[in-house]
């Protein structure tokens, strides 16, 4: 690490980029700001589950300034998802006059260019800086992958794994509210890439965002998942469902007053 240079975080405002932080200030190395890429599923609602977003921006920005005067930047694509979803392929593409629809697994639009270009664009004015990442000691396959280039992993350095950073956080007041019932990883809720369980969640918790989400499948050209369509998934959910409640009646019996 360049002490010379100025330290930057990477920042989602989840329990690792937050751990990293936290963890990197207490061993008495500032960082001088954090860089959150907000992503837009349209022109009103976030890429974040609706408890995150209020997380960030009502409480986990606010305390880095105050606890450890880092500023939050943060950067936005114009484009959002449903914009690029509706988007027409031009005449010179052998799919001319179709929408693009939901992203493919390898190579999606959605990283390239709801996240990846809007970091770029803000790169070229940073200057020069070390990227702190939120990594844990023990997510060997991302420690390969970003531990090449001249970044600083906090997590990695003093051997603080994925539990830890969930204590980190939780005990500095900074544990989104999104870490419930199970969930261990924060994302944009309409991910491609989630696991199965994920979705189940967000159709209970968020049906509103689930409903939007039905709405874009309806008239994609291609699927949500290499094997599922969301209708297929809403049909599975409503199916298991429905089993549970059968066998909560069969194993606690019908009462009568």
């Amino acid at each position: 690490m360049n002490a010379e240079k100025r330290l930057i975080a990477s920042c989602s405002f989840g329990k690792d980029s937050l751990a990293a932080i936290i963890t990197a200030e207490a061993h008495g190395i500032h960082i001088d700001e954090a860089v959150y890429c907000r992503i837009m599923f349209d022109d009103t609602i976030s890429a974040e589950l609706p408890e995150h977003e209020d997380f960030i921006h009502s409480k986990a920005i606010p305390l880095l300034k105050s606890r450890y005067g880092i500023k939050t930047t943060i950067v936005q694509a114009k484009e959002t998802y449903c914009s690029r979803f509706f988007t027409v392929y031009k005449q010179r593409s052998r799919k001319q006059g179709q929408i693009y629809g939901f992203p493919m697994r390898c190579g999606p639009w959605c990283n390239s260019h709801l996240k990846v270009r809007p970091i770029r664009k803000w790169q070229k004015l940073a200057g020069e800086y070390t990227a702190v990442v939120g990594i844990a000691a023990d997510e060997e396959k991302r420690i390969h992958r970003k531990g090449e280039k001249d970044n600083f992993l906090p997590l990695v350095e003093y051997g603080i794994v994925e539990a830890d950073a969930f204590k980190i956080c939780k005990e500095g007041g900074c544990l989104s509210p999104a870490y419930r019932d199970g969930r261990e990883r924060l994302g944009c809720w309409f991910c491609h890439n989630q696991k199965i369980a994920s979705y189940k969640q967000l159709r209970k918790e968020h049906p509103e965002l689930w409903a939007r989400l039905l709405e874009l499948d309806a008239v994609s050209p291609c699927r949500f998942t290499q094997r599922s369509t969301v209708k297929e998934f809403d049909e599975r959910f409503a199916r298991e469902d429905a089993q549970l409640t059968i066998f909560d009646f069969l194993e606690g019996g019908p009462t009568w007053n």
